[in-house]
């Protein structure tokens, strides 16, 4: 009986080395940073992928392309608001690769913003895939194809629409990057005209749906290479097979 009151303290101090490890190691800015921009990547792919899907498994009765539009720009918004103090929220490869060429990030950072992109970008795919499991199988009749009338890997990645070659495919997707870039770029730019203290993640939420109404016919504006490698691996995975590739 003499011992249980050591024996009560040891307990207690367990407990507490319990709590403070876990707070320790999200106190790791590498960590933070990470699971950050997984996070914020991972909420604008799962509204973005679940608006597409919605309107194709819906045949138009639950939106048309404006509600892409509407769905991945809110979805770039909520994001913003998700990890923007953490991480900055990129949610894009091109946009942290322009952030180290203008010294706004380190390199050394890179890999693991891109790492984090393509991480949530894949958990996401793998999410709206199983929300809408039995809603594309019932739409496709279980026939996962790339193209056709019934396709539906366009849920997941962008492809270009049939008319559309291969360099006018490249030319398409850097100008609507550029575009991407140069208003965002703009829409920080303090010794300009920047946007409004919190309202940064609207001004982008409206920017991806600028382009998405004007510079979305071609090739989906994916304007996102992690957001696009992603769920098209997943998809390679998931029944599409290499066709997504090709």
């Amino acid at each position: 009986m003499k011992d249980l009151p050591s024996v009560e303290r040891g307990v207690s101090q367990q407990k507490r080395l319990d709590v403070t490890r876990p707070r320790v190691w999200l106190q790791n800015d590498l960590v933070r940073v990470g699971l950050a921009e997984t996070l914020c990547t991972y909420v604008m792919m799962a509204f973005g992928l679940g608006s597409v899907a919605q309107v194709v498994t819906g045949r138009g009765a639950f939106g048309h392309y404006l509600s892409i539009n509407l769905g991945f720009g809110l979805g770039v918004a909520m994001g913003a608001h998700v990890g923007g103090k953490v991480s900055g929220a990129h949610m894009n490869g091109a946009v942290s690769f322009t952030m180290c060429v203008f010294g706004r990030l380190g390199w050394k950072m890179l890999p693991l913003y891109i790492f984090a992109q393509l991480l949530g970008s894949f958990l996401a795919a793998g999410t709206i895939y199983a929300v809408y499991y039995e809603a594309i199988h019932d739409y496709c009749g279980g026939n996962l194809t790339v193209t056709g009338a019934k396709a539906t890997a366009g849920i997941f990645a962008t492809y270009p629409a049939p008319y559309l070659s291969l360099m006018a495919g490249f030319i398409d997707q850097v100008f609507g990057t550029a575009m991407l870039l140069l208003c965002l770029m703009a829409l920080s730019d303090q010794k300009n005209k920047p946007v409004a203290a919190g309202c940064e993640p609207i001004a982008v939420g409206l920017l991806v749906i600028l382009i998405g109404i004007s510079l979305g016919s071609n090739s989906g504006y994916a304007i996102n290479p992690t957001r696009d490698i992603a769920p098209r691996i997943f998809t390679a995975i998931a029944g599409w097979g290499g066709d997504v590739f090709r």
